[in-house]
């Protein structure tokens, strides 16, 4: 197994090697020599710039949509043009190219108002907009160019009331099969205060996303979804990451993701009873239907995110880590994200750093002890929410 560009906690399992990704000349160079026969992306970026689809043209089976499939991730206002058409449940919301035609549109919309680039942003780019003045100032944000390319067009949405939840399916364009659900902590302090980051943890299932409301997103959003684009002429294969609100009127769709996301990939990892690489290559391979709906336990897994100081907008580089044998000692399962080694020692090398997930009957015991693991690592450089978890912990502890 090889991994570009990986990181020294996946160097336990697989080579390193350095591609640049954005090079699919290099790419293909590299699958050829090596005869690799399966490829996973994992970030969005490489998908919306076609990746899979130069692999795919050279008969390297790939995990991960093609480059018009992945608009599903990369084009807000594609996705919300493709629900409009095929009655998928969604905000109502409005696109705009400029900032005129932004604050027009921002008069037929109540306030609260959620404001969105419509490209990939890195997890973020998406204001909800409390009052005209910071609806306002998120528009001017976006095409004052912030966000880049990602801001050339803006995606103005209705608010929707509820509590949030995160839905995955597997599909090879044809089958589609449940693959767990999560919550995760999108903004970076405790009671979710402060700036939106890429996630500060989450946790895996989610029991507020109930069998029934389950079953209502894969038949009226998922499965809907995955027809519509086949039926476009684009088919979507790899992981299908819904974002839902839980509304009064029933399930919506925020967003999608074309990718299994972080921090929920890693508790889904943990949850899962089952071959990874099988049903990833079943999957590039178009023969989902031929296996078993994949296993899950029914244990919940929670992960606590430990980032660098001054993340999401600055993150210190460079600190010393310690302690993570000591953390695994404790039962829990370390991922690694933003780190390097620096002549032998591991150090910081980005905004989200660790991931410490563990295992549990439920998630008030799964918390425990993924916060009594966090106390073993050494990290001075760092810092992690400590109520990831919060709501469904104030749930299990009421009833």
């Amino acid at each position: 197994m090889f991994a570009s560009p990986g990181n020294p906690g996946i160097a336990e399992h697989a080579e390193l090697v350095t591609l640049d990704v954005t090079d699919h000349a290099a790419v293909l160079h590299f699958c050829e020599a090596q005869r690799i026969g399966l490829v996973v992306i994992g970030p969005e970026a490489p998908l919306v710039d076609g990746l899979a689809d130069s692999l795919r043209g050279v008969g390297v089976p790939v995990f991960g949509p093609s480059k018009e499939a992945a608009q599903l991730e990369g084009s807000k206002a594609f996705t919300k043009e493709l629900c409009a058409r095929y009655n998928i449940p969604t905000a109502a919301f409005k696109r705009a190219t400029d900032s005129t035609q932004a604050l027009l549109h921002l008069d037929s919309f109540t306030i609260p108002v959620v404001i969105k680039a419509d490209g990939l942003a890195a997890g973020k780019g998406v204001t909800v907009a409390m009052t005209r003045a910071e609806a306002e100032e998120a528009i001017a944000e976006i095409f004052s160019g912030k966000f880049g390319a990602a801001g050339a067009e803006v995606v103005i949405e209705e608010f929707m009331e509820g509590e949030e939840a995160s839905f995955f399916a597997l599909t090879d364009g044809h089958t589609v099969v449940p693959f767990g659900s999560a919550q995760d902590h999108k903004r970076v302090g405790d009671g979710d205060v402060g700036p939106n980051t890429g996630g500060m943890g989450a946790y895996s299932p989610a029991p507020v996303l109930t069998a029934l409301l389950e079953g209502e997103a894969l038949e009226r959003i998922v499965v809907p979804t995955v027809r519509a684009m086949a039926e476009e002429g684009m088919p979507y294969s790899g992981v299908l990451y819904a974002g839902l609100m839980l509304t009064p009127q029933g399930v919506k769709l925020i967003e999608y993701n074309a990718r299994f996301g972080d921090p929920e990939c890693q508790v889904l990892m943990l949850r899962l009873e089952d071959d990874l690489g099988e049903l990833l290559l079943a999957v590039a391979e178009g023969r989902l239907a031929t296996r078993p709906v994949p296993r899950l336990s029914r244990d919940t897994a929670l992960t606590v995110v430990v980032a660098a100081k001054g993340y999401p907008d600055s993150p210190v580089k460079g600190g010393a880590i310690a302690g993570l044998d000591a953390a695994e000692a404790r039962g829990a399962k370390v991922f690694h994200a933003g780190t390097v080694l620096d002549q032998g020692k591991l150090v910081a090398n980005g905004g989200r750093v660790l991931n410490v997930t563990a295992l549990g009957r439920n998630v008030t015991a799964a918390q425990a002890s993924a916060y009594d693991a966090v106390a073993a690592i050494r990290f001075d450089d760092g810092f992690c929410r400590r109520d990831i978890g919060w709501r469904e912990v104030m749930r299990e502890r009421e009833g």
